[in-house]
């Protein structure tokens, strides 16, 4: 009964680090699944897969267009509050 419990715990855990990571990545695969249409997930999962294959190069693709992405909101003052979960 005990491993019950833990493995609900240990669900929870999981879909709350899913959506805080999600929500806080920057917005870079929403954006680009947005303009190219299609579902951010698959993007994600290129990302994921190519920075295996690629020894880590997408990584520093992925945080070029997260610093274009927001250099681009403070621009246009859409700047998110500090405490917006």
């Amino acid at each position: 009964m005990h491993t019950i419990w833990k493995v609900i715990y240990n669900l929870v855990l999981m879909l709350d680090v899913r959506t805080f990571v999600e929500a806080k990545f920057f917005g870079v695969c929403s954006y680009l699944g947005d303009k190219l249409k299609m579902p951010s997930g698959k993007i994600r999962l290129f990302f994921i897969y190519s920075t295996f294959f690629a020894v880590g190069s997408p990584v520093i693709i992925y945080l070029t267009m997260a610093f274009i992405l927001n250099l681009r909101d403070y621009v246009k003052g859409r700047r998110s509050p500090v405490w917006d979960f």
